[in-house]
């Protein structure tokens, strides 16, 4: 699976997860709440993973060659 988010992309999502995670934990429980900690959850496994689904889909990517090089899978 080819990396489809690039570094400032990744950083952004990373914040807004924190916010977001900071902001579930405020919330009193309810549908509110489940939607932020799933929303929370796929900006971080996408900001941790460098790859986006709707991106994917979309045909999409934010990434250059400026961008830190992914691991190479062996």
């Amino acid at each position: 699976m080819k990396q489809n988010i690039g570094d400032a992309d990744r950083t952004i999502r990373m914040l807004l997860a924190a916010v977001l995670g900071v902001i579930f934990y405020a919330l009193p429980r309810g549908p509110v709440n489940t939607v932020v900690g799933v929303v929370t959850i796929l900006l971080l496994v996408a900001a941790l993973t460098g790859w986006s689904l709707l991106y994917f889909v979309l045909r999409l990517s934010t990434r250059s060659d400026k961008d830190a090089k992914p691991l190479e899978q062996s």
